[in-house]
């Protein structure tokens, strides 16, 4: 009788163990944007810098000290491919590059 209960308790056991397929995430609806992300040293970490992509109109970015770049900072979209990416600081230009950004990629933009 011992037996027979034991075996009972077995076999769902093991067929629950056994189970082969799992549940698969889907990621669907990805934006089709990038981010950058201006990260300072010391001389610019925490002031507003003007960025200039692919000669549009500038827009203003805070730059994040390097120390709080990896927990914190406020990203910027933009399209991905190829940019062409100007940073002004007080009338000085501090980053100039062409950059290649993909998909859902967050582009950290060190200055010096």
């Amino acid at each position: 009788m011992k037996k027979v209960l034991l075996l009972l308790l077995a076999i769902p056991i093991l067929l629950v163990g056994c189970k082969a397929n799992f549940p698969v995430a889907q990621e669907t609806g990805k934006e089709d944007m990038a981010f950058l992300l201006f990260v300072g040293q010391k001389q610019y970490g925490g002031k507003s810098v003007e960025v200039t992509i692919d000669n549009a109109v500038p827009f203003q970015a805070k730059v994040v000290k390097s120390k709080k770049a990896n927990r914190r900072g406020t990203q910027y979209g933009i399209a991905t491919g190829t940019r062409n990416l100007k940073v002004t600081c007080e009338g000085k230009t501090i980053y100039q590059k062409k950059i290649f950004v993909s998909t859902q990629e967050v582009k950290q933009i060190i200055l010096p």
